[in-house]
């Protein structure tokens, strides 16, 4: 008998499938773009803790395809991450990434925080958000690729 991926990264790790494709509305970069995974071998754990927080971990490969709808241009990025996300009892989140990952911001907060609306980045990033919007936001970094420029 043979372990599945899951399986062999110890218990309590599920696969993570991504969506066959994503369509991002052209509010990100002023086009459209659809998202593919051509590399999809992300698994996550959630642990659940007595006080009530809720931690995910995400960790594997993930690459995702962007490409620009009005042009056809695509680029291939990998998102592999790892990242963990946690979200308190009253609702709030901390999410805390290293290595390689995907940031999608809305315009504002984008120019708040010097960052593209839509990129990858590399290296330590943490974000809270206790409603529901972004009060914080660190890159200790850098944007490894500003999609939208790339695409346009």
């Amino acid at each position: 008998m043979t372990a599945s991926p899951a399986l062999a990264r110890g218990d309590g790790w599920q696969i993570q499938p991504a969506p066959p494709a994503i369509i991002l509305p052209a509010t990100f970069c002023g086009f459209e773009i659809q998202v593919t995974f051509p590399v999809d071998r992300e698994f996550a754990k959630i642990l659940t803790a007595s006080n009530g927080f809720v931690t995910t971990l995400v960790t594997g490969s993930l690459f995702a395809s962007l490409t620009n709808l009005d042009t056809g241009k695509t680029v291939t990025e990998n998102i592999s991450g790892p990242s963990q996300t946690t979200i308190s009892p009253d609702g709030s989140m901390t999410e805390a990434a290293t290595g390689l990952n995907p940031i999608a911001l809305t315009p504002t907060d984008a120019a708040r925080f010097g960052l593209p609306t839509l990129g990858v980045t590399a290296g330590a990033r943490t974000v809270t958000a206790p409603d529901g919007s972004i009060t914080s936001l660190t890159l200790d970094g850098h944007v490894l690729v500003d999609v939208c420029a790339a695409l346009s």
